[in-house]
């Protein structure tokens, strides 16, 4: 096999292994269950806070490992290649947290940490059932009465709202401002008047529970906004551009388990007297999900690498997250044509496979939207 790994340091390679080994033990064992009854295994994610994971994108100055994005993507990769619903689920809590760390105080900063270090889960609430990819327009309303806020709206498709504690929720402030009304907060699931919706019955990444989230004249203090009001929706969109590489690793360990899982079909289903890993036509196949691969994975790692050094480009974070997620589309529809009718039989895991990686396409801005962003990027003078 080629191994895309060569140069990883020592200490990505530790860590890479330490996943690795988690993943085999607890997580593997569990997949099918999770997937046929879509829920969320607590008791593992609580197993893998005991490594620290769950606090991997969180700076040591509040508790956490502190690792830098590749490192993170390495992580996401790995937990993706054996159940990407799980990887989403573990992830959430850092798409929540990144408004925070880009826009709150330390106070925030510090209480938001000690949640997720103590195995807690958080949710970064921005669809809305009318909104979609126009994130812009929040029909969610926070209005400023004294010393606090009164929250009241629905969201939509929310990861980790049935089993999260916390929430990063968008809310506007000023409808007549538009995206300049948009404000963001930190909600507590305690709090009166939040409840959460339906459990979606989802197609792939079952093993991620997601619902709507309700909010009913839910009261906040002023000290739990993040940032300054209207800046909510800059916030929002800057979290997106920080955290693409994590979500499309996530995508890479989908596409890598799919080579992994053909190349051992392909050297022991035997046709015509011999492996099928022989005709070319196999071998030509396996070969474009190689590269496919690859160039997904390097993506992942150079938009990793560019935020680490201070660099956020909306358009290349699109490109990534549009490129990555329509060759896991190729890459999985080949794995299932490889092993053919087992490809498509439930007792195999590459249907499942299949099955997840779709979303990647829809959420966080549908491909559609993102080629939008990577246009209007390429003709800005």
């Amino acid at each position: 096999m080629i191994n895309p790994y060569h140069l990883l340091n020592e200490e990505q390679l530790e860590i890479q292994a330490l996943v690795r080994e988690f993943c085999e033990k607890y997580v593997r064992p569990i997949v099918k269950e999770c997937d046929e009854k879509s829920y969320f295994p607590m008791d593992v994610y609580e197993k893998i806070c005991d490594l620290g994971i769950n606090g991997m994108y969180i700076p040591e100055e509040f508790g956490g490992l502190g690792l830098d994005l590749k490192t993170q993507c390495i992580v996401r990769e790995e937990i993706g290649k054996v159940d990407p619903g799980f990887s989403i689920g573990v992830g959430a809590s850092s798409l929540a947290f990144t408004p925070v760390l880009l826009a709150g105080t330390d106070k925030q900063k510090q209480m938001y940490a000690d949640h997720i270090l103590n195995k807690g889960l958080a949710s970064y609430c921005l669809t809305e059932p009318d909104g979609g990819s126009d994130a812009a327009h929040q029909r969610t309303t926070a209005k400023k009465v004294g010393n606090e806020y009164v929250i009241n709206g629905a969201k939509c498709f929310i990861t980790n709202g049935p089993v999260s504690t916390l929430y990063t929720v968008f809310a506007s402030t000023d409808k007549e401002l538009g995206a300049k009304g948009v404000s963001a907060f930190i909600v507590e699931r305690d709090r009166k008047g939040v409840s959460v919706g339906k459990h979606e019955d989802k197609l792939g990444i079952r093993s991620s529970e997601t619902s709507d989230v309700i909010f009913e004249d839910v009261v906040v203090p002023a000290e739990n906004l993040v940032g300054k009001e209207g800046e909510g929706f800059k916030i929002a969109m800057n979290t997106l551009n920080r955290t693409r590489p994590l979500g499309n690793a996530t995508v890479v360990g989908i596409m890598q388990a799919c080579i992994d899982y053909s190349v051992e079909y392909a050297k022991q289903r035997v046709v015509f007297g011999k492996p099928i890993s022989k005709f070319q036509a196999v071998q030509f196949m396996l070969a474009d999900m190689e590269m496919k691969t690859i160039a997904a994975r390097q993506m992942c790692w150079y938009v990793a690498e560019l935020i680490t050094n201070g660099i956020t480009d909306p358009g290349i974070g699109a490109a990534t997250k549009c490129f990555v997620s329509d060759l896991a589309q190729a890459v999985t529809t080949d794995a299932v044509q490889i092993l053919g009718g087992y490809g498509y039989s439930r007792e195999y895991p590459v249907e499942k496979l299949m099955r997840d990686a779709k979303i990647f396409q829809i959420f966080e801005g549908t491909n559609q939207i993102q080629r939008m962003t990577i246009a209007n990027a390429m003709l800005k003078d």
